[in-house]
């Protein structure tokens, strides 16, 4: 179970397009073996950087309207919305430095380890 916040068709544009600062989001889904993989990445991620980034995930196969407005065909998808608008996208897992490199822009001052 992650500890990441979980958004739905019904709440995305209150939880992201709506939401101060920058948020990214991940399109997963259950069956998704990348989607498990990039998870902790992920985790570790809002863990290290509460003040620069917020990450929360969307249920690709439960929520199709999210799902088909942002394109998420491949998955593990994840978009970065600041002030309702995508800024970025990240196709497939990788590895945390990979995924901190992705996301150096958005990040601020580097975790604390």
């Amino acid at each position: 179970m992650s500890t990441l916040a979980s958004v739905t068709d019904a709440s995305f544009a209150s939880d992201v397009l709506d939401a101060e600062g920058t948020t990214l989001v991940e399109f997963w889904a259950p069956w998704c073996g990348p989607c498990r993989a990039v998870t902790p990445v992920l985790e570790r991620i809002a863990a290290d950087h509460p003040d620069s980034i917020r990450i929360v995930r969307i249920n690709a196969d439960e929520n199709p309207r999210s799902s088909s407005e942002y394109r998420a065909l491949s998955l593990p998808l994840m978009k970065v919305f600041r002030g309702g608008e995508v800024v970025k996208t990240i196709v497939g897992a990788k590895p945390l430095p990979a995924m901190e490199f992705e996301l150096a822009g958005f990040l601020g001052d580097a975790p604390v380890r």
